[in-house]
C-alpha cells in the first residue's frame, strides 16, 4: 500500500500542511499512521477521506460541522455534490482520487459529465489543464507514480480524439492552413490535440504531426504543405527553464508564423519576435481563432 507525507498530502489536496495538522490536532480528523522511528504518513484511505473533506469544505461546510459526521455520512454528502460538474474544484478532486486509484471506469464517467454539462472548451479550461497541471507537479516531486499521469493523460488523449472525431468542420471560404507538432523533449499532446479541436471548429485545415518532431523536419515539411501558421505547445517541466532557448530553436527552422501556447509559457517571459505569438490562455487562443 502506497504511504503518502504530510507534503505529499498537501500536494494532492491543495491545503497546506499547517492546516491539516491543525484540523488533526483541533478535532481529530484524520490522524496520521507512525513508522517505528515516529515518522508521521498517510495511507491511500486517509488520502480519500481528506479529498472529502475538502470537497465539503469547498462547497461551504465548515470543519467543524464535518469533524462531527463520520465517514459514511460525508461519503454520501459527497456523492450528492459530485453531480455538480459546474464546480470545477470538485471535479479536480474526483478525477485526482481516480487516477490514483487507476480507476478507468470513474475517470471516464466524471469526464463524460464535464463535457456534458460545461462543453469541451469550458472542460479543457476549467478542469483538465489545472488538473493535468497538478499531476505533473505532484509526479516531478515523487508524490504519485509516473504510471498515474500515463494513466490519466492517455485517458484524456483518447477523449480528444473521440471529440475531434465527432466534430463536423463547417465549410471556410479560403480557411488558413496551420502545421501542429511538438518539439522535440515534448511528449504531452493534450493541449495539441485541443488545439486541434478548435481549429477544426473554426474551419481550418490542419496538419498533426504530433509529439517530439525532429528539428531537421521541419523545413521539408513546412516546403511541402506551406502552412500559414506553426502551432506549438510547451507544458512539460522536463523541457527545463530556458523555454526561450526551445522557441529560437524552433523559429530557426521554419519561415511562418509561430503561435505557442501550454502552462510553461504563463510562467515565463517570453522573447519578442514578430513571428511569434504566445497564447497564454484557452479564451486567447479561441479569440485569435475568431479573428482569422
Amino acid at each position: 500500500m502506497k504511504r503518502f507525507s504530510i507534503s505529499d498530502i498537501e500536494s494532492l489536496i491543495g491545503i497546506k500542511a499547517h492546516t491539516i495538522r491543525a484540523w488533526e490536532a483541533r478535532y481529530n480528523l484524520v490522524p496520521p499512521k507512525r513508522t517505528p522511528t515516529n515518522i508521521r504518513y498517510y495511507e491511500e484511505e486517509d488520502l480519500k477521506h481528506l479529498l472529502n473533506i475538502v470537497t465539503l469544505n469547498e462547497k461551504g461546510y465548515k470543519i467543524s460541522r464535518i469533524a462531527k459526521m463520520d465517514k459514511v455520512q460525508i461519503n454520501d454528502l459527497v456523492l450528492q455534490l459530485q453531480a455538480d460538474y459546474n464546480n470545477d474544484t470538485v471535479q479536480v478532486l474526483r478525477l485526482s482520487d481516480a487516477a490514483l486509484k487507476y480507476d478507468e471506469i470513474a475517470f471516464a464517467e466524471i469526464l463524460s459529465g464535464c463535457i456534458q454539462e460545461l462543453g469541451l472548451v469550458d472542460t479543457m479550461d476549467l478542469v483538465l489543464f489545472p488538473f493535468m497541471k497538478k499531476v505533473g507537479m505532484l509526479w516531478q516531486t515523487g508524490a504519485i507514480d509516473p504510471s498515474h499521469e500515463h494513466f490519466a493523460s492517455n485517458l484524456i488523449r483518447d477523449r480528444m480524439i473521440v471529440e475531434i472525431d465527432k466534430l463536423t468542420k463547417p465549410d471556410r471560404k479560403d480557411p488558413k492552413r496551420f502545421l501542429l507538432f511538438l518539439p522535440e523533449a515534448e511528449m504531452h499532446e493534450t493541449g495539441l490535440l485541443f488545439a486541434r479541436y478548435l481549429l477544426k471548429r473554426c474551419g481550418m485545415d490542419t496538419l498533426y504531426l504530433g509529439q517530439e518532431i525532429p528539428y531537421n523536419d521541419l523545413k521539408k515539411v513546412i516546403a511541402h504543405y506551406k502552412p500559414d501558421y506553426a502551432f506549438i505547445v510547451l507544458t512539460s517541466l522536463n523541457l527545463g527553464k530556458d523555454i526561450n532557448k526551445i522557441l529560437t530553436k524552433v523559429l530557426d527552422y521554419m519561415d511562418v508564423p509561430l503561435l505557442v501556447a501550454g502552462s510553461l509559457i504563463s510562467e515565463f517571459d517570453i522573447l519578442l519576435d514578430d513571428r511569434l505569438t504566445p497564447l497564454k490562455k484557452v479564451c486567447e487562443i479561441v479569440e485569435f481563432l475568431d479573428d482569422l
